[in-house]
């Protein structure tokens, strides 16, 4: 009764983790999809392709015209070579020009080496490939599909960042800091999990004023018709979970 009463615990807990949202940096339409819902993949993999071909077509166009840029250049610089060689014979303001033109040719030539590692980028970028170690989630992205740039199209829920997420009346949290043992039990699992505290939230959203901060958590009160203590929001790492256990995002905890 002592530890129910006096200690701090709470059943409003969950597991969580970081979601990535994976959308393409460039538009077109989806060639291939290599992956499917709920499956493991590891970072760098790939997960769907954009139509490359007018990418590949942005990029030849742009490696001709640097090369248009660079002959302009060496022949500008040849004709620089010959005025040398005539010492005299060449009027000084026709030097003067033709270096002025050396010099517009080498910005000409840096411009489109610039636009040729763009199209190069744009075309690394048709193959969108996942940003961690996880597991697919929420793929509703299709051969056939057209996919527009920064819109997202697949979610990626990282398994390296599972964490327990335990919201604990503020009468309660007398006695927890940061690096405090925890133990853990996930319904359903009969295995007791350890962890520990990571962190205290600073502040949650004031729900009662119109000027609080948007970005602070918003925790749900049971009731607004009494005055409740308000939950505040402890992450507690995982120190190591066996294999048999299975970490869901949004799954219920006892901390």
């Amino acid at each position: 009764w002592r530890y129910y009463m006096e200690a701090p615990w709470t059943r409003d807990a969950h597991v969580g983790a970081d979601v990535v949202q994976v959308a393409p940096d460039v538009s077109g339409l989806v060639e291939q999809v290599a992956v499917a819902d709920n499956q493991a993949v590891r970072r760098g993999q790939l997960l769907f392709v954009v139509d490359r071909a007018r990418y590949a077509i942005a990029l030849e166009q742009a490696r001709a015209a640097l090369a248009e840029r660079q002959a302009t250049l060496s022949q500008l610089r040849r004709e620089i070579a010959r005025d040398r060689s005539l010492q005299d014979l060449v009027a000084a303001e026709d030097a003067e020009v033709r270096r002025s033109n050396v010099q517009k040719a080498q910005a000409a030539v840096a411009t489109a080496q610039s636009a040729v590692d763009l199209a190069q980028l744009n075309l690394d970028r048709t193959q969108v490939r996942s940003p961690a170690d996880g597991h697919v989630s929420d793929r509703t992205v299709r051969v056939g599909d057209y996919v527009s740039a920064g819109r997202p199209v697949v979610a990626v829920l990282d398994t390296g960042s599972f964490r327990v997420d335990g919201y604990f009346e503020e009468t309660r949290l007398q006695g927890v800091h940061a690096g405090q043992r925890v133990d853990v039990h996930l319904m359903g699992e009969p295995a007791t999990l350890h962890g520990h505290v990571q962190s205290i939230a600073a502040g949650i959203e004031d729900r009662y004023r119109s000027g609080s901060a948007g970005a602070l958590p918003n925790v749900t009160p049971a009731f607004d018709w009494v005055r409740l203590a308000q939950r505040i929001p402890v992450r507690i790492v995982l120190d190591r979970v066996p294999a048999h256990v299975q970490l869901i995002a949004g799954r219920t905890a006892t901390v």
